[in-house]
This record gives structure tokens, sequence and C-alpha cells, in this order.
């Protein structure tokens, strides 16, 4: 009976779809990384040990990338990331409203190969010899368009086959696909850095488009549709499939997709977004600026600064399990956020003014910063997303997880856009000040957390 044929089948298709979102977005960050291991070859020291000047030229710059060979290169780096990000955060809470409304799978792949072309069309500035900063800005809005198809899909899929009972420990290992794409993007770009850095957006481009074909083949978005082709196939039906208690076998309307406002007043989701806002901030500065903060402060090569960043990503493998572990084990996904806050405050302290003292200091510091920071971020966009976009008050209405999914995540990209930004125009006075900066939106985080407890979903458990 069909029952006993599709059980493993079910169980086969949701681990394959945890497999697969996995990797698409993992693919998602690989795109994104190269433009920080690349900063540092834009605009880097020319008269350096190993650099030999043109007959001829006294320039100090002939070595740079125009036009990041200016002295204001770190405001237009800055510039760059919040092309990227603006468009990002204000693609976001647009991007959230198709997804309810468009099949996932074709809206996915298809923002994947866009977003391959784009970062490869960024490299190929390299071959081409592109000196125009408009067309990077361009490129970068683009690009933060179209991949805002990402989150939204691969969270809804998630939290279409995986319940509430785990969901925090499986999102959280599950969610680590941001900092292997982050590792892999560092050690992608870092092999051709020094050499031709185009290559370093290319590659990552090429991969990101064989992902989205990927997708466009393999990925299943829901049980659902898997009992559909089932039906179509005429092997079976969806009453004698699915379990009577979980599913009518009486026809059912199906729900609207909700509204913007509607799911703004699911208790959690303005306060939780408000908390993302500054916890992404503190994220996304690390994400963009690092590698740079380690050639400046550390004095290492492009090379070698890439490959020591990824230990933050390492961190945030660590600190996305663990968030996702206890928050499952105590029932509070914000009790979670909020205390590993209060414990990233001190340790970015430390991380600026010890860090740096020897490569053990630095790898312990980036690794216990990494999952401080990132544990939150984790948790907030993965188990508390899914969480509220099947909150009791929807009645059973799963069509507001990608809305609620892309809500979340559109504030918090506001702080990312806002991070980068704000180091580039804070750099030139200090890392300290930039430090100070990241320190201060930790603590603002954790006020956002604090507006939870004057709130009705209290009384929620998942929040704790």
């Amino acid at each position: 009976m069909c029952p006993q044929s599709l059980s493993p089948a079910l169980t086969w298709y949701r681990g394959l779809t945890l497999v697969l979102t996995f990797l698409f977005y993992a693919s998602f960050h690989l795109s994104r990384k190269p433009i920080s291991i690349v900063k540092s070859e834009l605009h880097t020291n020319c008269s350096s040990p190993g650099r030999i000047p043109p007959n001829g030229t006294n320039s100090t710059t002939w070595c740079d990338w125009a036009p990041f060979d200016q002295a204001n290169y770190k405001e237009l780096f800055g510039g760059l990331d919040n092309a990227f990000l603006v468009a990002y955060a204000i693609g976001m809470f647009i991007s959230g409203i198709f997804g309810e409304r468009l099949p996932l799978r074709y809206y996915l792949s298809g923002g994947m190969v866009l977003s391959g072309m784009f970062t490869a069309l960024f490299g190929l500035a390299y071959f081409w010899e592109i000196h125009v900063l408009w067309y990077y800005i361009i490129i970068q809005i683009c690009n933060g368009l179209v991949q805002t198809t990402g989150w939204p899909s691969v969270v809804t899929c998630v939290g279409n086959w995986f319940g509430k009972g785990k969901r925090g420990l499986i999102m959280g290992i599950w969610n680590s696909h941001t900092s292997v794409g982050n590792i892999l993007g560092s050690l992608i770009a870092g092999v051709w850095v020094s050499s031709a850095w185009g290559l370093s957006f290319i590659v990552p481009g090429i991969i990101i488009a064989i992902m989205g074909i990927v997708c466009f083949l393999f990925l299943v978005e829901c049980e659902c549709e898997l009992v559909t082709r089932s039906t179509d196939d005429g092997s079976c039906s969806r009453e004698n499939t699915i379990d009577s208690s979980e599913y009518p076998r009486e026809p059912v309307e199906q729900p609207e997709a909700i509204s913007f406002l509607g799911a703004l007043r699911i208790p959690g989701v303005v306060e939780f977004s408000l908390c993302l806002l500054f916890a992404k901030l503190v994220s996304y500065t690390f994400l963009y600026w690092l590698p740079l903060y380690i050639v400046n402060v550390a004095h290492f090569g492009a090379k070698e600064a890439g490959d020591l960043s990824t230990l933050f990503d390492v961190g945030g493998i660590l600190g996305g399990i663990l968030a996702g572990l206890v928050s499952d084990y105590t029932g509070g996904r914000a009790t979670t956020c909020c205390v590993m806050l209060i414990v990233a405050a001190p340790m970015l302290f430390l991380y600026n003014h010890v860090g740096q003292n020897g490569i053990g200091s630095s790898v312990a510091m980036l690794i216990i910063c990494g999952a401080l920071v990132n544990g939150p971020y984790a948790l907030i966009t993965t188990a508390v997303s899914a969480d509220l976009g099947t909150h009791e008050c929807l009645k059973g209405n799963a069509k507001a997880l990608s809305t609620v999914t892309a809500i979340i995540d559109g504030t918090g990209s506001i702080g990312a856009a806002l991070g980068p930004l704000l180091a580039g125009l804070i750099s030139p006075t200090g890392w300290n000040n930039v430090f100070y900066m990241l320190i201060t939106a930790d603590i603002l985080a954790c006020l956002g957390l604090c507006l939870i407890s004057q709130a009705k979903c209290l009384a929620w458990p998942a929040f704790g």
C-alpha cells in the first residue's frame, strides 16, 4: 500500500532536501565572500617586497586597481559593500511575497543562475580592464537583488519538511552552510587573489550557477508536492498516503498567502527583526572587513589573511549548532540569543586588544568571537523564523513562512548594509573605533530581545 511504499521515500526526500538546501545556500555565501578577500589586492602596499614597479614610475599606487587606488579607497569599498547590501535589504522584503506565490524550485534556481552571472561579470572586469566605479556598483546592486531569492526559499523548504521538535538543533547544523560557504569562498578566492583576481569571482559564479541547475532538476519543495507527483503517476492518492489525523479526507479550501502587515502582527516578528538588525550588522562587518583588518593590523598577506579569517566562520558553525541545541533543550530561543550576545561584547573588546599578540591567541579569539556573534544570528534566521512562520495564531496556514522569513532577514539585512558602510567610514579614524561600534551594536541587539519580555509572545514556550 501507499503508506508503506512512500514512508521510506519521504525519509529519503527529507534528507535530500536538507542536503540540497545546505549546498544551495552555501553557494550563495561562497559567491559573496570573494569581495572581502580581493579588497586587499585592489588597494595594496606597492612598496612591499616582491613588487617591482615599471621603469620610470614614481607612483606609490602603481600596483593598485583603479578606481580603488585613491586615498579614499576604504570609503569606496564601503560603498561597494553597501550597494549590494542595501539592494539585498530592499529586495528581501519583496522576495518573500513572491516566494509565497511562485513555485520555489523555479524561483530559487532562477535566482542562483542570475547570481552566478553577476558574480562572474564582476570578475570579468579584471580581464576587460574596467576601471569605472559605476560598473562595479551596478553589478553589486543587481547581484544583491537576485540573491534575495535564496534565503526565504531554502528556509521555507526546510520548514515544510521538518517539525518543531528538534528544529533548533537541525537548523543549527543546517545553518552552518553560511560559514561553510564563507570558508570555501575565502579559500577559492585566495587561490587567484594575487595572480588574477578576476578568477576569484568567476569560479564562484560558475559554481552557484551549476547549483542553480541542480536545484531546478532535483529540489522537492514539500511533502505535499511529492504526494501530488505520486497521485499524478496513478500510484496512490493524497487520502491513502498521509495519515488522516494530520490531513482531513474531505477537500479543504487552500488558505491565502499572508499579507505583509499580517505577518508583522505575528507575536515576536518585530522584536526578533530588530535584534537581527544589530546582530547581522556585527556579523557582516566581520564578513566584509575582517581580512583587511588582519592585513592592516597583523600585517599578513592577502591570502594568509583570507585563510585566517575562515576561523571566524569555523566558530560560527560551532555557535550555530550550540545555540540550536541549547534552545531546543531549554525551550528558550530568546534567552539563548541574549546570553550569547552578552558574552560576545567583552570578547570583541579582547580580540581587538589581544587577539593579534600571537597566532595562538588570534586563532582562539576568532573562533570564540565567531561562535558568539554568529550563534544568535543563525538561530534567529532559521529556527526562530520557522517557528514564527508556523505560529499557532496562523491556525495552520503554512503560507506565512516565506513572508515572515523575508521580513526578519530583510530587517537584518538593513543592519548588514549599515555595518560595512560604517566600518568604511570609521576605519580611517582607527580600528579601535570600529570595534566600539560593533560592541554598541551587540548591546543594542540584546536590548531588542528585551522587548520580547514585554510582548504577549512570552507565553509561547519557543521564545522562553
